[in-house]
């Protein structure tokens, strides 16, 4: 049971990691003050981490994104507004 909630976990962290690689922050609008970072409109998980975000403008943000390399490759570092 445990490895199945891992191989569940994996593949939804995969995905997850696919919607950032795919996002371009040259359509959101870009935060003043902060090249890197954009605004973007994000579900949360029960955990309270966000995930499915997707660029926004500044009116309909509900978190503040950057684009940064981790173990796994390219990913999102999101706060919430």
């Amino acid at each position: 049971m445990k490895s199945r909630l891992a191989a569940v976990a994996a593949t939804f962290t995969l995905l997850v990691f696919a919607g950032a690689i795919a996002a371009s922050p040259a359509s959101a609008d870009p935060v003043p003050g902060s090249p890197n970072k954009f605004y973007a409109s994000c579900a949360v998980d029960l955990l309270g981490v966000p995930v499915g975000c997707l660029e926004t403008d500044e009116v309909h943000a509900t978190h503040i994104c950057q684009y940064v390399m981790t173990g796994f490759g390219l990913g999102l570092d999101c706060i919430q507004r």
